[in-house]
């Protein structure tokens, strides 16, 4: 990560403060399925958060919260000072000009009958307020953002790279000039060397705009090319939060410890030790919780 982190003494753009989910579970008298067990964390004007969980650890149910596309049972989301829970209808509407996504699957994220220019103009001109003119002027500045060919307007997704899809999808994202983009897991379908080249097209952005990222992956090295600072969450809790590279390089609990081992390394002999010492780890993790049932 070579952008420099904002000062700690900036208020927090976003804050999560001890955020329960649960989710209704299926047949007679069963209790609600807990997917997030007291979260709290935040987010500073121009700052990426990562953060970083296995599948199932809750991490994109935060995200869906944060979007208003889940309710919570208990907590508060507030964004900018405003409890997003006390918003009104109009008012939640209103904050998608500020806080924008970008999914994971580049391809159905994107209307494939629609072509680029329709894609990036519907933001525009749903807000009621640009003209097609107006809205060209922008799709062009978008596309030149995101390092796409001012003639890619006029193709349809199918046409892309999944690499270029989701430059269209940070283009889409980028449109109305937001405060905060949620990134759900936005490398992940990718291949390793597109991966690079959209993590660094992000630091880009966030360099040039001065847009937040909460930034959601599984992969600890994902994390830790992109983030000033990573929460690490197992089972819906945050078991381990800090500045990104203490962290990323210098894990204390066991949980972040594998997640370090697990994360691929171009030296074969090194990513053997790390397997190697995963496997330790995971043995003797095993065995100390065993002994805590006993």
């Amino acid at each position: 990560m070579t952008t420099t982190a904002p000062s700690a003494a900036s208020g927090a753009l976003l804050d999560v403060s001890d955020l329960v989910v649960e989710f209704p579970m299926r047949g007679f008298r069963r209790p609600p399925f807990r997917a997030l067990h007291g979260v709290s964390l935040d987010v500073r004007p121009g700052e990426c958060v990562g953060l970083v969980g296995e599948s199932g650890s809750g991490k994109t149910t935060i995200g869906r919260a944060v979007l208003g596309l889940i309710p919570a049972q208990s907590g508060t989301i507030t964004f900018d000072g405003r409890d997003m829970a006390a918003m009104s209808r109009r008012e939640r509407r209103d904050l998608s000009d500020d806080i924008q996504v970008v999914f994971q699957d580049p391809y159905t994220s994107l209307n494939p009958a629609m072509t680029v220019e329709d894609i990036l103009s519907e933001p525009l001109i749903a807000k009621g307020n640009v003209d097609r003119k107006s809205a060209r002027t922008r799709i062009r500045e978008l596309l030149d953002q995101v390092r796409l060919p001012a003639d890619a307007v006029s193709r349809l997704p199918r046409e892309f790279s999944g690499g270029q899809r989701q430059r269209i999808a940070i283009a889409r994202a980028l449109a109305l000039s937001p405060r905060l983009i949620v990134c759900d897991e936005p490398v992940s379908a990718l291949d390793l060397s597109t991966q690079g080249r959209v993590l660094d097209l992000f630091i880009d952005i966030q360099e040039q705009t001065g847009v937040a990222y909460l930034f959601i992956s599984h992969d600890l090295s994902v994390i830790r090319h992109i983030s000033h600072r990573v929460a690490v969450l197992y089972h819906g809790e945050i078991v381990e939060s800090g500045e990104c590279d203490q962290v990323t390089a210098r894990p204390e609990h066991p949980y972040t410890q594998r997640l370090f081992m697990a994360a691929p390394v171009p030296n074969p002999i090194e990513q053997t030790k790390r397997r190697e010492a995963r496997w330790k780890l995971m043995a003797e993790q095993a065995a100390k919780n065993e002994g805590s049932a006993a």
